[in-house]
């Protein structure tokens, strides 16, 4: 995933940074940490798609 690209993202649910974690994008807030996929290489920044 592009660095620039995890830059400008943020968590939808909390608006906290997110960093990226293998194959998936998390949020880096440890009361939310929601944890977002990535498919083909786009993130899918969904909070009906992220796991807790």
């Amino acid at each position: 995933m592009d660095k620039e690209l995890l830059k400008i993202l943020a968590c939808p649910k909390c608006k906290s940074e997110v960093e990226q974690e293998e194959d998936k994008i998390v949020c880096k807030n440890p009361l939310c940490g929601l944890k977002y996929p990535i498919r083909d290489g786009i993130p899918i920044m969904l909070i009906d798609e992220a796991e807790k």
